[in-house]
């Protein structure tokens, strides 16, 4: 694999979100390779609410299906919630020290080889911290 789709969770299109991944108003689309970074469209989380139970099955089953149906592989964000568990079973998760969306794709480019190893692990990968 010499690219991979990743999904930024943000509200605002540049920065982080504060809450869990699963909370974005919007997932921002880039293909990015070890030497190419490429936005391709943002889409709308439109999964459901929490039920009031936290780390809720149904929400991390929501929001997987809207990015496996845009092919997504790796998923970024400041935070993560307890459903990572289960997410990380479908993508690589990689948890951001920077607070934008331009500054953590740069490192992610600059990591490709280390998402990969990841990627390769299957469902036993854990996440990221980049």
């Amino acid at each position: 694999m010499d690219k991979f789709l990743v999904a930024f969770a943000t509200n605002d299109g540049k920065n982080f979100i504060n809450n869990h991944f699963g909370d974005a108003d919007f997932y921002y689309i880039f293909e990015i390779g070890a030497c190419s970074i490429k936005y391709l469209k943002f889409i709308e989380n439109n999964s459901e609410e929490e039920s009031g139970v936290h780390a809720d099955p149904k929400k991390a089953k929501g929001v997987s299906k809207i990015l496996l149906r845009e092919k997504v592989n790796v998923v970024c964000s400041k935070v993560f919630g307890p459903n990572i568990k289960r997410i990380k079973k479908q993508f690589v998760c990689v948890l951001s020290q920077d607070k934008t969306i331009e500054a953590a794709s740069q490192k992610l480019a600059k990591n490709f080889q280390k998402i990969l190893v990841e990627w390769d692990k299957g469902a036993a990968r854990k996440y990221l911290s980049i």
